[in-house]
């Protein structure tokens, strides 16, 4: 069986959502439901913390996780690409494995089952580089446009169709996936061969319900909050008590 590392991201800097990566959610960090998830999985051979932080490397060591070394300031800002801090962490490590997996704090609702889910696929899938989830298109392409000026055209150009997509029915236009938060997988060897966490050919990780939710601005959060109370959607299971935030920090959360 191919060796596995879990990979998860969690820098400081988050200005849409301050704290995004530890803001708590039914009594625990959001980064604890994504480390719990993959240790319950028992698929990985090492679970790796990527952060700038700390304070969130403590919490990712009391969750379970490894956090052995700290994300440098200039991998960890708004635009820094993901490869820069995946090859950094690839390069800490003091073992090789054939393959990793990104599993984001921002996706709560991610259960074992399915990181389970997509391994299988992913290993049952000849010829791909990589795999990622993704979800139905609520917002399609053909119904969006580019202003300039005191005008807009369509984003994708639709000139010469008989019934442009942006005046047709949702339901008739072609099938369009967006990519979620919920996991990524990728051979080892496709950082090193193409520069990029997917490569060239990716495999479609169809997410399920709320497994693909993230929370990436603070409306989801409240959505976030909203589903686990109504019991709409379903939080892994933390078998660790509750991390004991600074006062501080609780009150800037």
């Amino acid at each position: 069986m191919p060796t596995l590392l879990g990979l998860v991201p969690a820098r400081s800097g988050s200005k849409r959502v301050p704290g995004k990566n530890i803001i708590p959610l039914a009594g625990h960090p959001l980064i604890a439901y994504a480390i719990c998830s993959a240790r319950t999985s028992g698929l990985f051979d090492k679970i790796v913390v990527s952060t700038d932080s700390e304070l969130i490397k403590k919490i990712a060591i009391h969750y379970g996780a490894e956090a052995p070394f700290l994300r440098p300031k200039e991998l960890a800002t708004a635009t820094s690409p993901d490869i820069e801090w995946i090859k950094h962490a690839l390069s800490q490590l003091d073992k090789k494995y054939d393959a990793f997996a990104i599993l984001r704090s921002t996706s709560p609702f991610r259960q074992p089952e399915t990181i389970k889910r997509a391994w299988k696929q992913f290993l049952n899938t000849p010829g791909i580089d990589s795999l990622r989830a993704v979800e139905p298109c609520r917002q399609h392409p053909g119904k969006m446009w580019v202003i300039e000026g005191h005008t807009m055209r369509p984003f994708l150009d639709q000139s010469r169709m008989d019934v442009a997509w942006h005046a047709g029915q949702y339901q008739a236009l072609p099938k369009v996936h967006i990519q979620n938060s919920a996991l990524e997988i990728a051979w080892t060897r496709v950082v090193y061969e193409h520069n990029s966490r997917e490569g060239k050919v990716v495999a479609p990780f169809l997410t399920e319900g709320a497994e693909g939710f993230s929370i990436d601005y603070k409306e989801d959060y409240y959505l976030a909050k909203h589903l686990v109370e109504t019991g709409e959607a379903i939080l892994p299971k933390v078998d660790r008590k509750p991390f004991i935030m600074p006062k501080d920090l609780q009150r800037a959360l």
